[in-house]
């Protein structure tokens, strides 16, 4: 995941937790000692600003200095649109000086998630009913320090690449049962973008406007239809380019399936915590090879298996090889490359074909 520092050091403490009785966990007394509150050593004091202070000093950013959740809330600057890595602040229970500090790694209709500490006595991710929410924080650009790198337009970035590359130009075969299509936008996507109808008055004048779509409305409409419905940028980048290409082929909700399938965790159709932690805690090389090899059964199911699928497994083994550039075998790390490999042409036509596109815009 193209992420700030902070979060990768967060995510570098997945599992840390409370040591058993009376003994003290070495790894919570140092949190307080980067907080700067070395005189705390017991992991029974409530530590998760320490934790959250702790990772920004490690990061190159100053925390809050404080050791209450709350102390957060006037830290650095407020967020309009809440984004990963976000510090957020939690209210507790009725208490007005109670509260809870993490990491915002994602969000569901009701929930949050965040990646913070003391969260059941350990570093973990956990889900949070989004009405508890007090504020969202980043660092402040000037004053105190330099933030280090955030979002995810990198990996987005490569990930279109080779999507656009998978997709390639304008096609209209009668055997897709997606249509007209320009960069592996159909026209009824198109259409719905526009908030228009396809009418037999309005069809060719829209797939005129298909063919010339401009690169930021190719970029856009693929970063709404797919990126974000299938929580993209909170995965590690080798698995965000394998699920945001499966999402394009097989539809969000498919790689969503599949994704948690290739991770080990239930099938319910919505990236949770859980999944979020089994993408980040395993090798991304072997969960990639796992769900290379459930994309390339669920091909060889479909009936038009014998039309596309040689194109759509040549398409699995590219993105498997794009995804293993981003993140090199066993080696989890963030490095992005200039661009994506480059899909031969015999490629890029071989693996057109819209299989279960289904996600509508709002």
């Amino acid at each position: 995941m193209d992420q700030p520092a902070w979060l990768a050091a967060a995510w570098a403490e997945l599992d840390v937790r409370e040591a058993a009785g009376a003994a003290n966990q070495p790894a919570i007394a140092r949190y307080f000692r980067e907080a700067g509150h070395s005189e705390v050593r017991d992991d029974a004091t409530p530590w998760c600003a320490a934790f959250t202070g702790a990772m920004l000093k490690r990061s190159g950013v100053p925390g809050s200095g404080s050791l209450l959740a709350r102390s957060y809330l006037t830290w650095g600057e407020p967020l309009k649109v809440a984004r990963t890595g976000a510090v957020t602040v939690l209210s507790r229970g009725d208490d007005p000086g109670a509260g809870h500090v993490g990491f915002l790694i994602g969000a569901t209709a009701s929930s949050v998630i965040l990646l913070g500490g003391n969260q059941s006595d350990a570093v973990s991710v956990q889900a949070f009913a989004a009405g508890r929410v007090l504020g969202t924080r980043w660092p402040k650009q000037a004053g105190e320090g330099t933030a280090p790198r955030s979002g995810d337009g990198d990996v987005f970035q490569a990930a279109l690449r080779h999507v656009l590359a998978m997709e390639g130009g304008y096609s209209d075969d009668p055997y897709d049962p997606g249509g007209p299509t320009q960069y592996g936008i159909t026209l009824s996507d198109y259409a719905k973008w526009q908030r228009e109808t396809i009418t037999a008055a309005s069809r060719a004048r829209l797939i005129e406007e298909l063919r010339c779509i401009p690169d930021d409305k190719v970029a856009a409409i693929y970063r709404q239809r797919y990126w974000v419905p299938a929580s993209c940028a909170a995965l590690p980048p080798a698995i965000a380019l394998m699920q945001f290409d499966a999402s394009v082929n097989h539809g969000v909700g498919g790689a969503i399936h599949m994704l948690q399938q290739a991770v080990g965790v239930d099938a319910d159709g919505e990236i949770g915590p859980l999944t979020l932690a089994a993408a980040q805690a395993q090798p991304h090389y072997d969960i990639n090879e796992r769900y290379a090899g459930i994309r390339r059964a669920r091909y060889r199911a479909l009936p038009h298996f014998w039309r596309f699928g040689r194109g759509w497994l040549r398409r699995v083994d590219a993105t498997l090889a794009a995804a293993s550039a981003l993140e090199p075998r066993n080696a989890n790390t963030s490095a992005l490359p200039s661009a994506s490999p480059a899909a031969s042409p015999a490629t890029v036509r071989a693996t057109k074909g819209t299989t279960d596109m289904a996600h509508d815009f709002n």
